[in-house]
């Protein structure tokens, strides 16, 4: 069947070619028939984590990605996932369901103003959030997750100097727990950054009992009142390894599946925004990708990420080094 016209729209494939009864079981084959994988990021909904080859945060689906074999990895994230494992993987074919999947944090450090910030501080190394363009990674000197943030900012010698960015919050954290002092490029996430202090305190009254674990891209007043502070996989090896029976979840809610999943006799209870007409907080980006997004861009390779080489040959050096530190730390 030809696809028809009105179902490419902005650089995704929007509905499926044909009536597929079974779609999840279509795509695996599809996908076997291919040689891919198919890595999802904790903030995807409940049925494409439970068909992905490999779950994970930044961190570990970059560290994936770097390894896998597969002659076509599809990136159910957001696009600057996909760069990533373009950038380390340049002959491998990198699928994104939805080019529109994009991040609010990574589009709040546009590259010509990042440079001419940075180009401030002459003297300062420049350490980025995983969660930024291909561009802003080639002017760094090493990438980092909210999962290895602390470890290698610790790894410079300590008069060292710093510029952070994107997330301001992150920085700000950072800056709290290792008594740096590093410059901050003034970027946020607009999920983490939406969560309403007032309702989830509400909610901890009524639910006294609860821990309240936060991702370090919320804001200080939030962070100062959770019971554990982490990256979406140390929430949810927190969350499984804890004594505690309930949980107020302040960060995006796909990782809430994983956290029952693993603990299904705990209580999860999605941390909500100021928006008074939502229970959770979801991204609206990481949302954007559907089993029909999925099965389609693998069936036609497309759309599929592309990195200048100029650029890719810059941003892998600090993404390498990442890597390398990470894997030293054993982290």
């Amino acid at each position: 069947m030809e696809l028809k016209s009105d179902w490419l729209k902005n650089g995704f494939v929007n509905e499926p070619i044909e009536d597929i009864e079974n779609i999840e079981e279509a795509f695996l084959k599809l996908k076997k028939e291919k040689n891919a994988v198919l890595m999802a990021h904790f903030y995807q909904e409940d049925k494409i984590q439970d068909i992905a080859d490999f779950v994970g945060d930044s961190l570990a689906l970059a560290q994936f990605a770097a390894k896998t074999d597969a002659e076509i990895i599809m990136v159910a994230g957001v696009h600057f996932m996909g760069e990533s494992a373009k950038i380390l993987s340049p002959e491998k074919t990198i699928i994104v369901p939805d080019l529109n999947a994009g991040c609010s944090l990574a589009d709040s450090c546009p590259p010509d103003a990042f440079e001419k910030f940075i180009n401030q501080y002459p003297d300062h190394k420049v350490v980025t959030y995983v969660n930024t363009s291909a561009e802003i990674k080639a002017l760094s000197d090493i990438v980092v997750t909210s999962t290895n943030a602390k470890a290698i900012v610790d790894s410079f010698p300590e008069n060292e100097k710093l510029i952070f960015g994107p997330d301001r919050n992150l920085g700000n954290y950072i800056n709290s727990i290792t008594g740096r002092d590093m410059i901050l490029w003034d970027g946020a996430c607009h999920v983490h950054e939406k969560f309403s202090l007032e309702k989830i305190l509400d909610i901890k009254k009524e639910n006294p009992d609860a821990e309240i674990l936060a991702h370090p891209e919320c804001k200080k007043q939030l962070l100062m009142v959770a019971d554990h502070i982490g990256s979406t996989a140390a929430l949810l090896k927190y969350s499984s390894d804890n004594s505690s029976n309930k949980y107020i979840v302040a960060t995006e809610s796909g990782i809430i599946h994983q956290m029952r999943l693993k603990s299904p006799n705990k209580t999860f209870i999605p941390a909500p925004p100021n928006d008074s007409t939502c229970a959770c907080n979801d991204c609206e980006f990481m949302r954007l990708n559907t089993m029909s997004k999925l099965y389609n861009a693998l069936k036609f390779g497309w759309p599929n990420i592309e990195v200048k080489e100029d650029i890719r040959v810059k941003a892998v050096k600090p993404i390498e080094r990442m890597l390398e530190v990470s894997d030293k730390l054993g982290l």
